[in-house]
Formats: structure tokens, sequence, C-alpha cells
């Protein structure tokens, strides 16, 4: 069975779409204004702000009556003949930032049969980052009663010629607009195109090919790792909460059901990891409550350092300066320098704190007992090739662009 394929994708019918299309839960955590803004923007509108749970609100007294909420929305929705179902389909979607550039993607289903989360996994579609399971129960206990998914789950391609998702902005004219709008709270606009039969049967086969042994190994210059097609961008842990959901659902099911059962099947966002309007910004480190002197010592001891090898650039107190480690224990900077920061500070004490941007991290560092650390961006042949080679990246690694550029809930799929 293909592990990428055409859905029934629900599409909302006689809709605002700005009031209808929200921002992924798990944005703006520490900004419970934002979600009021966006509760007062919706108002009484079909939204799914209704059905969706904003994790700004995860640890209220009263979440399982939003949850049971939740629920009885997506039901009511349905009930009322708000969505036309589209079968068999796949949408093609641009996506204008905040910065007025614009990405391309595919929205199709997902096979959670060849999805393993868990640290070393070879299975076709994998983390890229380190899953937190503690952050899956809140969002299972949502999922387990819904009759909907709807996903803010991006997940990416290795595609360097750019001959599977990149042609569909040419054809595009060809295709039906689903639709065509502005994204509320100035983050940018958002456009959905179906795709035609013909058109979709290729682009299918592409990605099947994307699992071809031979051409994997050639690829990346190993000969003992499992195959790897797709790699979370966005969303990691609402698709390992779907994981979880089904691996508890499928328990009560023969074989045959297994095959069809829409629990099965996880609705995504594909994007190809070299679309050129998709960036990798690092996430730095910040420690506080640590003698820098020491903690810098120790980093030069633990590894060998000289004059070549991976740099990590650190400041404190004024100084500034680089380190270069020629016996990494990563693929890249970042995990060389995490490693050792999660020993030193469960032996040393400290606080870590993870920053974007190196002059805030220099702001920050100017401060007593406060050291931070700065490694550039990652290459973007670099993710697939390290998540292949050392596993999940170590957490807090990289970040898809800014919060506003983030995946907007809108379409939805049946899961029971």
């Amino acid at each position: 069975m293909s592990i990428f394929k055409s859905a029934d994708i629900l599409i909302p019918q006689g809709v605002d779409f700005t009031k209808w299309s929200v921002v992924a839960c798990d944005q703006y955590t520490s900004e419970p204004s934002y979600w009021e803004d966006v509760r007062r923007i919706v108002g009484g509108s079909p939204s799914t702000l209704n059905i969706i749970y904003p994790e700004v609100y995860l640890g209220e007294e009263n979440g399982e009556k939003r949850i049971e909420s939740i629920n009885e929305t997506m039901r009511r929705y349905l009930d009322d003949g708000l969505f036309l179902e589209i079968l068999d389909s796949l949408i093609y979607v641009e996506r204008m930032q905040s910065d007025g550039r614009t990405r391309r993607g595919i929205i199709g289903a997902l096979d959670l049969e060849e999805y393993d989360y868990t640290k070393g996994s070879q299975s076709k579609i994998r983390a890229t980052e380190g899953t937190i399971v503690e952050r899956i129960p809140p969002r299972k206990r949502v999922r387990l009663g819904a009759p909907l998914e709807l996903p803010h789950i991006i997940m990416l391609i290795d595609d360097r010629e750019k001959n599977i998702i990149e042609p569909l902005a040419e054809q595009k004219a060809r295709f039906d607009k689903l639709y065509d709008f502005d994204l509320m709270k100035n983050s940018g606009h958002l456009a959905g195109y179906l795709v035609d039969d013909e058109v979709k049967r290729g682009i299918l086969a592409k990605i099947d090919k994307l699992g071809d042994k031979d051409a994997f190994r050639k690829k990346y210059g190993v000969n003992d790792k499992g195959v790897l097609m797709f790699a979370a961008g966005d969303g990691n842990h609402s698709l390992a909460t779907a994981k979880s959901c089904w691996d508890e659902i499928k328990k009560d099911l023969t074989e045959k059901e297994r095959e069809t059962h829409p629990a099965r099947y996880a609705l995504a966002e594909v994007m190809n990891i070299h679309d050129d309007a998709l960036e990798f910004e690092p996430i730095q480190r910040v420690i506080f409550d640590t003698d820098p002197e020491k903690l810098l010592a120790a980093l030069k001891s633990y590894y060998k350092t000289g004059d070549k090898g991976q740099r990590i650039d650190y400041a404190y107190a004024g100084n500034e300066g680089s380190i270069y480690v020629e016996n990494p224990s990563s693929n890249l900077p970042v995990g060389t320098l995490q490693n050792f920061l999660d020993k030193y500070l469960a032996e040393n004490g400290g606080r870590i704190d993870y920053i974007h941007g190196n002059d805030v991290v220099k702001k920050l560092a100017s401060e007593e007992n406060t050291i931070g650390f700065m490694v550039d961006a990652m290459g973007k042949n670099e993710l697939f090739e390290t998540v292949i080679k050392d596993g999940s990246l170590p957490r807090k690694t990289f970040s898809m662009g800014e919060a506003a550029d983030k995946r907007f809930y809108l379409e939805a799929k049946r899961i029971k």
C-alpha cells in the first residue's frame, strides 16, 4: 500500500475563510492575548477555533468540558452539512508568508503504519526531533472522541530536483480553485486547488519512487539504514498522537478492517525541503545560574578542540569567541553542543533556555552567571542526512519560520 495517498477531504462551504482558518494550536502558548484576539475576530462564525484545543489553555480547570465542546461542535458541523467532502483527492496549496514569499505543498494522507517516532526508528516516516511523550496525552484526549482531524502537520520530502511539487505552480490553471483568501492577523494568504486525476496519479507515482532502496542508498551514501521518505517539519506531536490513537484502535480490528479504517491515515501537508521560501532558523542556547568560565573549560575538555572542526560560538560578560570541535558527537554542531550540555547541567545545575536571534543571546549573556552559545543554521541537505545517520535531532534544533507563518487549520478528514 502507498505510504502517501489521496484522501476524502472535507472543505467548509459558505463560510468566511478568514474567520474559519486559525493558526496551529501549539503557537503563541505564552500569549493568551493572541488567542483572545482570535476569539474576537471569529465571534459567532463557524471556525476551526471551535474544534481545536489551543495549548495556551492546557491545564485549565474546565479542560474536559472544553474537549466535550470541541467534539460536540465537530458533530454539529457535520450534521449541519457544513462540509463538502471531496473524495479521493489531493489539494495543492500555495501559502504566501508574512514576508511576502510563497511556499507550496500538497495535502494528502500518510499511512501511520509506516510511522515510528521512537528513538532509533528506521521507519519510512520519522520524527526529526525527539518526541516528548508527555505532550501526547492531552492531545489524545481530544482525538479519541473526535469524529474529525484537522492537520497542522507539515512533512518534508528531499526532492532536490524539484520535480514533484514545484511543477504544480504552472499547472494550477487547469485545477478547480477551492479557496483563496487572506489569513487573519497579517499572517499572509492561502490558496488551494483540487489536483486533477491525471496529475494526481503522476504525483503519487513520483512520491512512491522516493522509497526506492537503491536510489536511497546512492543518494545518502548509506547501506545499513532504513529508507526515509518523509521527515516531520512541523506538527510531529500531532502526528505522534494520531499514531498513538491508531495503535489503540487497531487492536480491536480485523486485518481487513485495518486496511481501510480512516484513523489509519493522517491528513498532512507535504512540502519539499528545498522550497525556496522555506528557511531553517537556528535555535540558540543560553545557560543561566552557572559559572561561565567553568562551563566553557568543561566543554573544551569534554571534546578534542583545535583550529578546525564544528564551530560553536559563545558569549559571556562581554567576552566572545569560538570553539572548534574535532571529534563531534553529532552530525550537527547543535547536537554536539546539546550532548555536552545535557550531561553538564545534570551534574552541575544551571538553567537552559532556547533563544531565537544572536543579538538576543548576546544581550542575555551579558548578565552575571550567564553564558550563551550560537551555531549556524542547519543546511537543508543536512536534515535528512542527519536523521538518517544520527536519528532524531536534539530538541530545539531548528525552526521553520516565524509563528505567524505556521500552518493554519482549514481542511478536515473523518477518522471515524
